[in-house]
């Protein structure tokens, strides 16, 4: 009887787990409809080999949409054009791994003198919230401070914290705990001189 109750309970909260989770969202609805966008066929369109933008105009999907912006829209962060960096538990040093993906960023960025980039700290949910929005913060600052001795100029680069609050991942094991241990890349468009 009891393990026939816990079997129960298992599947009531499975089901309850999956219905929150919001549906993939397709890109291409994502563009107005009318829109060359919608097919893919914008020559204006900001890429990775092509972010000018012009007065009025926002970035395309995914390139300014940062992890809290995604979490207001109902959907996932977007992958960018910017890998994101991963941490061990509790530690906030750049692994030989990590350091090898911020120079392909870097060289990115160098090549994209017209963005700015904003560095997301993210943690796992152990710890308590404070302790996890300062060990988010010292792991954007250590992907700043690494960028810069690349040679990316440090006003481009700003950070922000965002602890154990905006999980890419909600399951409590070592494989979800790790996704969310992050740096995230968010690519913005750079202000002007004034």
């Amino acid at each position: 009887m009891k393990k026939a109750l816990v079997l129960l309970f298992c599947s009531l909260f499975l089901q309850l787990l999956v219905s929150c989770v919001p549906p993939p969202v397709d890109p291409d609805e994502q563009a107005s409809p009318g829109t060359d966008a919608a097919a893919g066929n914008d020559p204006g369109a900001i890429t990775e080999g092509n972010l000018s933008q012009g007065p009025g105009q926002s970035l395309a999907p995914g390139l300014g949409q940062g992890s809290l912006e995604a979490l207001k829209q109902g959907t996932p962060p977007a992958e960018g054009v910017l890998a994101d960096v991963y941490f061990a538990f509790d530690r906030s040093e750049l692994e030989a791994e990590a350091r090898d993906l911020l120079q392909r960023n870097s060289d990115w960025i160098k090549q994209n003198p017209e963005v700015s980039i904003e560095i997301e700290g993210h943690a796992d949910n152990r710890g308590t919230n404070e302790y996890n929005l300062a060990l988010g913060a010292r792991r954007a600052q250590a992907v700043k401070d690494y960028l810069v001795t690349l040679g990316n100029a440090p006003d481009r680069l700003s950070t922000i914290s965002y602890g154990e609050e905006l999980p890419v991942c909600g399951v409590d094991t070592e494989e979800c705990w790790h996704k969310n241990r992050r740096a995230h890349f968010v690519v913005r468009a750079q202000k002007p001189a004034s």
